[in-house]
């Protein structure tokens, strides 16, 4: 015989409220070890051919993990070792940083982190939180080493969140406007047309990524953001 518990009947409906709500809040919780195979690959390639100390190292999300081989040709003269990775965000980056950046003493560290992580409902605080865990670790570990934080790029695919993603941008520069050692580029304004709406031809069909022109844009933006500074160490 089944008996109708009215109270427990609540009680679990409150659960599943305020758990979503918690959900919401926070953002969806990512495991960083989802990406342990792909560190593992960065790390295997390089017993084959260890990339040089005193470069500039770039890592962050898909914007930069598939501009991986391009992005050696489109820096140039600048030397860089390309560690980005797709999907990832703010927090991905804070915990594999000793292995993806610090162990190859690079001269600058180039991140571009906020795009997924405000889709995926990260707060904003967290988010800021984590970059400024990462600028400190950076002082510590590396204390002469620069820190180039990107801003988030618009997306004809995360239209809904680009007020979040601008708040980000926004911190971080002002982050890199009261550090003398963290530097803020802007990738956003070359793709927004004078009415302020995103560009549509810079896309491939997922309204997200970059293609060839967009590709050509974003390194020419990074390219000169960098070379203010690291141009005279090449």
């Amino acid at each position: 015989m089944v008996i109708y518990d009215a109270r427990r009947t609540v009680q679990i409906v409150l659960l599943l409220v305020l758990s979503a709500t918690a959900s919401l809040a926070g953002g969806q919780n990512l495991d960083p070890t989802r990406f342990e195979n792909t560190i593992l690959g960065f790390e295997a390639s390089d017993t084959k051919s260890q990339p040089e100390e005193g470069a500039i190292l770039l890592t962050g999300s898909s914007s930069i993990a598939r501009w991986n081989d391009q992005a050696e040709a489109a820096l140039a003269p600048l030397s860089v070792i390309p560690r980005g990775f797709g999907g990832s965000v703010m927090g991905d980056v804070l915990h594999y940083l000793d292995r993806v950046a610090l162990t190859y003493k690079p001269r600058a560290i180039l991140i571009y982190e906020g795009d997924n992580d405000t889709w995926y409902k990260q707060s904003e605080e967290k988010i800021i939180g984590q970059f400024e865990e990462i600028v400190a670790r950076v002082h510590e570990v590396l204390p002469e080493t620069r820190v180039y934080a990107l801003s988030v790029k618009p997306s004809v695919a995360r239209v809904s969140v680009w007020p979040a993603a601008q708040q980000v941008s926004a911190r971080m520069h002002a982050i890199a406007e009261s550090d003398s050692l963290v530097y803020y580029i802007d990738v956003a304004s070359p793709f927004l047309k004078s009415d302020g709406s995103v560009m549509t031809d810079i896309f491939v069909e997922d309204g997200l990524h970059l293609n060839d022109k967009g590709n050509a844009i974003w390194g020419t933006a990074i390219k000169a953001g960098l070379m203010k500074i690291e141009g005279q160490f090449e």
